[in-house]
């Protein structure tokens, strides 16, 4: 599962006219008459490239008992997080910075094609990621990152939903020596400036995309911050809990090497396949309410004994 829908993203992300009208144009070839396909591009943000567009891609599938439908079920986002595709005219192809919109887009399909078919989810699922070919490349020890069309915020305001109840944020995160190995890892629930334990609902969703033992990847608690703060962030993979209240985990494309965002020919389709499998198979669950990102109980004695930590999310 999965294989064809990352062979199709992964396709239209090489290609030197990528742009969100050709993304929205395969999503909709799945045939999934309920759901919405929107585009909306923002000029960039650095007064040099104003002319050119950062495409925000955002597709909601509507669920039998969602919130859409006036029920009840939960709602995932499923955010693919990154800088750019590509980084044209100083890089042919698309970058392994790619890897959380591809696993975003791939998920997105095939949910569609799923309820194009029938299976429709319980609750809503919302998808959400961003198209950009022109940027800049960071310096950066101990790998370079990509640049960014818009600012983090920009991002934000058009990536995280509030009608999300709870977030997967999917981004590359290979240029690092935290996680050294090739697959996919997921963070500690964040949670409105709480670091939270690893949920074990979604370990074993993990173990079971994989076949193998789960990975984790540690955060700091000022990776749950603004990116635009100043202090070192692991990437940006977990910005989306900045602004939102619901629990975000991150789902990091790994390696085992420190391999660069910026490099072209290092996104590696085990790993994609897996995260796509992950993605899905939590909305799946998730949607049911048969897994939880936290443990409610817990978190409210935190919050309790500890206070109120959202100050740590301005």
């Amino acid at each position: 599962m999965g294989m064809r829908e990352i062979a199709e993203v992964t396709e239209l992300m090489d290609d030197p006219r990528l742009d969100g009208e050709r993304i929205a144009v395969l999503l909709r070839s799945a045939g999934a008459a309920d759901a919405r396909i929107e585009i909306t591009p923002i000029p960039y943000e650095a007064p040099e490239d104003t002319s050119r567009t950062c495409d925000f891609v955002r597709v909601v599938l509507p669920g039998t008992r969602g919130a859409l439908a006036g029920g009840h079920a939960p709602t995932l986002g499923i955010v693919g997080r990154l800088g750019a595709q590509q980084a044209q005219p100083d890089r042919i192809g698309y970058v392994s910075d790619a890897d959380g919109s591809t696993v975003a887009m791939a998920a997105a399909l095939r949910l569609l094609r799923l309820a194009a078919a029938g299976a429709q989810l319980p609750g809503d699922v919302i998808v959400t990621t961003h198209i950009a070919t022109h940027v800049s490349i960071t310096p950066r020890e101990p790998a370079d990152f990509m640049g960014m069309p818009v600012s983090s915020e920009t991002m934000n305001l058009h990536e995280v939903d509030a009608a999300m109840d709870a977030i997967l944020s999917i981004d590359a995160s290979k240029g690092n020596r935290l996680i050294n190995h090739p697959g996919v890892a997921i963070s500690p629930t964040a949670m409105a400036g709480y670091l939270l334990p690893v949920a074990p609902g979604l370990l074993t969703i993990l173990e079971q995309a994989t076949g193998a033992p789960a990975r984790t990847f540690p955060l700091a608690l000022q990776d749950i911050t603004p990116y635009s703060n100043g202090y070192r962030h692991f990437n940006s993979i977990m910005q989306p809990t900045v602004a939102t209240s619901a629990p975000v985990v991150g789902v990091a494309l790994t390696a085992a090497a420190v391999v660069p965002g910026s490099s072209t020919g290092a996104s590696y389709e085990p790993a994609l396949q897996e995260a796509t499998r992950f993605v899905v198979e939590t909305a799946k669950q998730f949607t049911q309410d048969r897994v939880s990102f936290f443990d409610i109980d817990e978190y409210d004695r935190l919050v309790a004994q500890y206070g109120d930590l959202t100050r740590f999310q301005s």
